[in-house]
């Protein structure tokens, strides 16, 4: 048995091979992989039972077909091969370490595979998600807010996207705390390919990686509601920063409040598309968060030591009521305020400077 494989009483090492290739097989997931288990006791009994028993369970004839197939054979051997790796670490679902909040749902992923320090799935999580195509200001916003409640001990949980993902990701290393991806993709495809540094400074970190899929699994549009499942169903909640009404994020809000997790949302401009989708999950009941303080209210008590915050900003400034209103270009200022250009473009340097006020794409937004 390999020294990464965690399970209250670890499969021998031809049932590890079994279930390993079950989990291989096309079209068979968590339910169908947990019928199997329940109908045969092991993976092993499974495979080698006849294609009629598969039938009679109602199990698609490819999972069958492929049972002896010589690529999932090649996929099982490279797995093996994997978790020689001293970071690489297998979690079957009847496994001691398997996180208790994901083992709730009724399609639980049967395996979890694992780089970097597993034991953070069962730290209290905090999900943060977002737009893939985020303003720079809700990035810094995500970044802000991933960096306190990773300070304060929270484990920050997001996917690895572009965008809010990334940044909830980097806030928490800046902090020096803990973070855990959840890949759409198996663990040898890091996706997107721009976060293979992130992913790297993750574990480095002493964050984690994780998977229910294949390792070699490239990147598929149907395998990210799959993996939004995961990031709420390992949380407590989840902080969505910013996103349009046709986010991912908002699937996983919605997983979030069916799985009982709470669901919070910072809302925007009226003007700014990425606000949207925020703003109508505040109308269908998330909390709405202004600070962190928001979010603590309803976590206290989980948090592994004091959240760090930083003093705010109290002094008004007339630039930063406008913005507050609606994000503005510096043209528009200039009328709003009735100051002369000069006036107003030293302002928004001296605001940006002190981090209250970001640009982007030619427009000014308050921090």
């Amino acid at each position: 048995m390999s020294p990464h494989l965690s399970s209250k009483a670890a499969p021998s090492p031809a049932e590890l091979e079994a279930r390993i290739r079950l989990h291989c097989l096309p079209e068979l997931g968590p339910k169908r992989f947990h019928k199997l288990l329940s109908a045969f006791d092991s993976a092993s009994s499974a495979l080698s039972a006849p294609a009629s028993a598969w039938r009679a369970l109602g199990l698609p004839q490819a999972s069958s077909d492929a049972r002896r197939n010589s690529d999932v054979r090649e996929q099982v051997g490279a797995t093996l091969h994997w978790l020689d790796e001293p970071e690489n670490q297998l979690i079957m679902w009847d496994s001691t370490q398997y996180p208790a909040l994901l083992a709730e749902l009724s399609d639980a992923p049967p395996l979890l595979f694992a780089r970097g320090d597993a034991g953070l799935l069962e730290r209290p999580q905090l999900a943060m998600v977002g737009s893939r195509r985020a303003s720079k200001p809700g990035l810094a916003t995500a970044q802000s807010f991933a960096r306190h409640l990773a300070a304060g001990g929270f484990v920050i949980t997001s996917g690895l996207a572009l965008g809010i993902d990334g940044a909830a990701h980097q806030g928490a290393l800046d902090a020096q705390g803990k973070t855990v991806a959840v890949l759409g993709t198996g663990l040898q495809h890091i996706y997107p390919a721009r976060h293979r540094q992130l992913a790297a400074d993750i574990v480095a970190g002493g964050g984690v990686l994780v998977s229910e899929l294949p390792l070699n699994s490239p990147a598929h549009a149907s395998n990210f509601p799959r993996r939004n499942r995961i990031i709420s169903g390992l949380s407590l909640g989840v902080l969505v920063v910013e996103a349009s009404p046709s986010s991912g994020s908002l699937i996983t809000a919605r997983l979030a409040a069916e799985q009982g997790r709470e669901v919070y949302a910072i809302p925007g401009s009226i003007h700014h598309p990425g606000a949207r989708g925020c703003h109508q999950l505040i109308r269908d009941g998330a909390t709405l968060v202004e600070s962190i303080e928001h979010i603590l209210e309803a976590l206290r008590g989980w948090q592994h030591g004091a959240v760090s915050v930083e003093p705010a900003v109290l002094v008004s400034h007339p630039l930063l009521d406008l913005l507050f209103a609606a994000p503005q270009s510096s043209e528009a200022l200039v009328v709003a305020s009735g100051w002369p250009l000069s006036q107003v473009l030293a302002a928004l340097t001296e605001l940006e400077l002190e981090g209250r006020v970001s640009c982007d794409a030619g427009r000014w937004y308050a921090i």
